[in-house]
């Protein structure tokens, strides 16, 4: 038995080393198959390591004609920070226009690997040939589309035999996760109480009972009640409904684009706006004649004018509605399916539309305009505003975050009511909640200021309080960092990052703060940090930093000792460093 648990125990640690080295020699080209199959471009990656989603891209190098990429698959998973992932294949399907001879794609895509030790490498692009024939036209592009662009949630591949047989086994087909669908239900559960929330807006609720009476429904039986209602639902659906689909194909045409600093920064400056607009500031209004031609003459009687109606409702709401649909339309473009974005946009429509169908099959009277419609549309600027904060937290500095979050919690405490007088044990309440954001927005405000100044203004009570990770590290500055060495007689500790790269992130929240690492640090090592993908270029070649994160340890004389490479726990990371 000893001799057996000995084997057994080899085994195991042999079968552990073999995978360790098989995650040291991932090569981001090598390691990542990529072909050309059934009208689709297919990357295949092995187990333990994934594709990121937002880098993913397809373009046509040279030649004649045009190339529709997607829509790119939905994704499987999401990493640390909050990006998609596909693991093991994904498939994104193509359609072309006038294409002739060979055509010259060239796929980006940026892959990591995972667990301890995981690494994610720069956008990789490489060059594929495929004949213009291989590609499909555009005319029979639904056909192409609603096949090879399998989900990688689904982990499955059509049971065409040519395809099935040139891929691993791990890709055969087996049943999507059941938690991906109650996620999808979760989804358009939110998004279509959204829809509800937009019909409670001063720009729609108003509207319903005069909209139903103008196409006829109101008062006129509750079944032709029901069924004008439900034409002008279907009018509103499809005016979204288009919507979606255009914004997920936008989505899937820039790709990598909606999850920068360029895009994400305007965008939540645009909704701020719209928030300020909720809350009263301005309003936003179509044109007076733009307005006056939507509405029409007000005889759009009949199940032809019900649904006219229906078309023409969102641009007549847009001052609202819109930035309520445009928080659904950033997160549709952002991960670029079409499906999604349309099914996500109709079920939106359903939600908007429910008092609309009330109304006209019952001929129900609705609570009249006041105070609470008003609050209502103060609080829904409140997650407009929200929403802009939450957009930028991964691309601004500590204390930009900070601040941010400070104005949306008095933006609550004003729409709460903590200026006004409390009547009632409703007031109370509302009130108190308000006086909590007000507390809290106090207790942001001094953290963004100690976080900008760098200073401490409040006590820090034991683990009450979360120390800052990198309190002490230089930035950037290598060559400050080697002169201070010398001067301290110490070595260099130098973390290597990238802004996209979730695994340095879960090195910065899960080992940089170790108490034991920090205690070593501070006793022998001069810590830096240094972004070579954006900042410090200069650095890359010199360093020869291949993939993030990467740490090195230099001697005051800039000679690398050794270098480890991806997300290590605390103990690993320690012992290293001792070189043990």
């Amino acid at each position: 038995m000893r001799s057996l648990t000995t084997l057994l125990l080899s085994l195991l640690l042999a079968t552990v080393a073999w995978a360790q080295r098989a995650d040291a020699s991932f090569d981001p080209v090598k390691s990542v198959d990529l072909g050309f199959q059934k009208g689709a471009v297919v990357l295949t990656v092995p187990a333990g390591a994934h594709l990121k989603a937002s880098f993913m891209e397809v373009a046509k190098k040279s030649g004649a004609g045009s190339l529709k990429v997607g829509p790119l698959p939905a994704t499987d998973a999401k990493d640390e920070i909050g990006d998609g992932i596909w693991h093991g294949t994904v498939r994104i399907p193509l359609r072309g226009e006038g294409l002739t001879g060979t055509v010259k794609l060239e796929i980006t895509y940026q892959p990591c690997t995972e667990g301890e030790g995981g690494v994610c490498f720069p956008p990789t692009t490489r060059t594929l040939e495929v004949k213009a024939g291989e590609i499909p036209a555009a005319a029979s592009a639904a056909v192409v589309l609603e096949k090879p662009a399998v989900s990688p949630v689904e982990k499955a591949v059509e049971p065409a035999a040519p395809v099935a047989s040139s891929l691993p086994p791990a890709q055969t087909a087996t049943p999507a996760p059941a938690s991906e669908h109650s996620g999808l239900v979760w989804s358009l559960l939110l998004v279509f109480l959204a829809g509800m929330g937009a019909s409670l807006t001063p720009c729609v609720y108003p509207m319903i009972p005069i909209t139903m009476a103008i196409v006829g429904a109101k008062g006129s039986g509750k079944a032709k009640g029901f069924a004008l209602s439900a034409m002008l639902v279907l009018g509103m659906a499809v005016t979204y409904t288009t919507l979606g689909v255009l914004a997920a194909r936008s989505g899937a045409a820039f790709g990598a684009f909606a999850q920068k600093p360029a895009f994400l920064i305007p965008v939540s400056l645009l909704f701020a706006a719209f928030a300020l607009s909720l809350f009263g500031a301005f309003e936003i209004a179509l044109p007076p004649g733009l307005a006056m031609k939507l509405q029409g003459d007000g005889s759009r009687k009949g199940f032809g004018g019900a649904f006219l109606m229906g078309l023409v409702l969102g641009p007549i709401s847009a001052p609202c509605v819109g930035p309520v649909i445009g928080a659904v339309l950033v997160g549709i473009a952002q991960r670029g399916d079409v499906f999604m974005g349309g099914l996500q946009l109709f079920v939106f429509a359903l939600g908007m539309g429910v008092l609309f169908l009330a109304v006209g099959t019952f001929s129900a009277a609705l609570p009249k305009s006041g105070e609470w419609l008003t609050r209502f549309k103060q609080g829904m600027g409140l997650v407009v505003l929200g929403f802009a904060a939450w957009n930028v937290r991964l691309v601004v500095p500590d204390w930009a975050n900070f601040a941010m979050w400070t104005l949306v919690m008095l933006a609550g405490a004003a729409v709460f009511g903590a200026f006004e007088a409390a009547e009632g044990l409703v007031g109370q309440l509302r009130k108190g909640f308000a006086l909590l954001m007000l507390a809290l927005a106090l207790l942001l405000g001094v953290r963004t200021v100690e976080t900008y100044l760098k200073v401490d203004l409040l006590p820090k009570g034991g683990a009450a309080v979360l120390a800052d990770e990198h309190a002490g590290w230089m930035e950037q500055d290598l060559e400050g960092a080697l002169a201070k060495a010398k001067a301290e007689h110490k070595v260099v500790l130098v973390d290597i990052y990238a802004d996209w790269c979730a695994q340095c992130k879960e090195l910065d929240e899960k080992t940089w703060p170790d108490a034991a690492l920090k205690q070593w640090i501070t006793a022998n090592a001069v810590p830096i940090r240094i972004d070579t993908d954006a900042k410090r270029k200069d650095l890359a070649a010199k360093l020869q930093i291949r993939s993030y994160p990467t740490v090195l340890l230099l001697d005051a004389d800039g000679k690398e000792l050794r270098r480890i490479l991806g997300f290590q726990k605390p103990e690993t990371m320690k012992a290293w460093l001792e070189g043990k």
